[in-house]
């Protein structure tokens, strides 16, 4: 059976299945996390937290020096811990491994400003725990889980230093000459595009609303300058800049696109649809999107499949104890078929994501991290999720993925 054809009969099954989705769950959830995006990364967890570049200089150890868990090494690739969340153990499925995650939260340093600060958690590779690590306020893990590039705290900063997961120690500072705030990898992991801000993106203003006071990003006030791209071997870098203009963030952080020969990022226009990007090229100026790009979301991490065949899109229909998400074709931007997930985080292979997914039962929005298949109506969990009392419109944690 081809592709189309499993994706057509996955299309009639939960077709058959499923009750046109009314407004109103599937708009509360999504408006909640587009909330959150906004006062937290906009696009940097699709762009840099969840997206998975591939290796660079550093392998991973191989043979009988390959300390990784067994569950990692059993030929399935899994590793999976639906009772932990956040989680304390390795997280993987197939090439794809949670590299690091991170909690966030506004510290006021005036009775009026803030900064939105992450602690992040990342993965130890010979033991294959999480361990805690305040010292990086932003952290891009390169493939095969040994390196990750990362930002001291006080952005924007005036280097880049290369991690070594293992040691927890810095391998190599890259001095540059712009302050930079957010880092991705190419997907050939040789270069790290670097996105330049003249203040901390992460600069938070006290607002007084209906509900009280709350901590929120300027909007239509953007500090960011441009975009470095460096050669990671060499640590030389070329800065381009880019004028930020009423529809960019606070942080709105580049990442590279599929074939690395242009930048993109999130663009926020009211009215506009959810996930807007802009591609520029490697200069600064402004392009249009890929022909396999155009109908991708910049708040979609999964982008596009390994074989370029499928694009992850958003939220599309609900049950009471299901949600799915879209699969589009990549040039024409039509349906293929739905894949379980709320949200789609990262491709594991041609079938399979990884995807935030409700936990079964009661009537509140609890996610926890799933592996999908496309044309199964099954999740297999992979983390645990929220307690039944936690705030239902706000994740405890997220994820940074890189293939292993």
């Amino acid at each position: 059976m081809n592709v189309d054809q499993l994706v057509r009969d996955s299309l009639r099954e939960q077709a058959a299945e499923q009750p046109s989705v009314g407004p109103g769950f599937a708009d509360r959830v999504l408006a909640a996390r587009r909330r959150r995006r906004t006062r937290t990364l906009g696009s940097v967890a699709a762009a840099a937290a969840a997206v998975v570049a591939v290796a660079v200089a550093v392998p991973l150890v191989s043979g009988r020096d390959d300390v990784r868990p067994a569950s990692v090494l059993d030929g399935t690739g899994l590793s999976a811990h639906p009772d932990q969340s956040p989680p304390r153990d390795l997280i993987a499925a197939g090439d794809v491994a949670l590299g690091a995650y991170y909690t966030a939260k506004s510290v006021p340093q005036t009775k009026d400003r803030a900064v939105y600060t992450r602690t992040y958690w990342l993965l130890d590779p010979r033991s294959g725990r999480y361990e805690k690590n305040s010292k990086w306020s932003f952290v891009a893990v390169a493939p095969g889980l040994r390196t990750a590039a990362v930002l001291e705290n006080d952005l924007p900063t005036r280097r880049i230093g290369l991690l070594d997961l293992t040691t927890g120690r810095i391998e190599r500072w890259i001095p540059v000459d712009h302050g930079v705030g957010g880092l991705a990898f190419s997907r050939d992991g040789s270069r790290l595009v670097a996105t330049t801000y003249d203040e901390n993106p992460d600069l938070r203003d006290k607002v007084h609303g209906t509900s009280g006071t709350d901590w929120m990003a300027r909007y239509g006030g953007s500090s960011r300058s441009g975009f470095l791209v460096v050669d990671v071997a060499s640590g030389k870098g070329t800065w381009s800049g880019v004028a930020p203009g009423r529809s960019t963030g606070a942080r709105e952080d580049f990442a590279f696109s599929r074939d690395g020969r242009l930048v993109y990022s999130r663009v926020v226009v009211a009215g506009g649809r959810d996930g807007m990007q802009q591609f520029y090229d490697l200069e600064g100026a402004k392009v249009p999107a890929p022909a396999n790009e155009l109908y991708l979301r910049a708040d979609v991490g999964a982008r596009l499949s390994p074989d370029g065949g499928l694009a992850a899109s958003g939220l599309t229909r609900e049950k009471p104890d299901k949600s799915y998400s879209a699969l589009l074709d990549p040039r024409t931007g039509k349906r293929i078929t739905l894949v379980r997930g709320a949200e789609l985080l990262a491709w594991v292979d041609d079938k399979r994501l990884i995807a935030w997914e409700r936990l079964p039962g009661g009537t509140l929005y609890r996610p926890q991290l799933v592996l999908v298949t496309i044309g199964s109506d099954k999740v297999v969990p992979l983390s645990g999720g929220p307690a039944l009392n936690s705030d239902p419109t706000r994740q405890s944690w997220e994820p940074v993925f890189a293939e292993r």
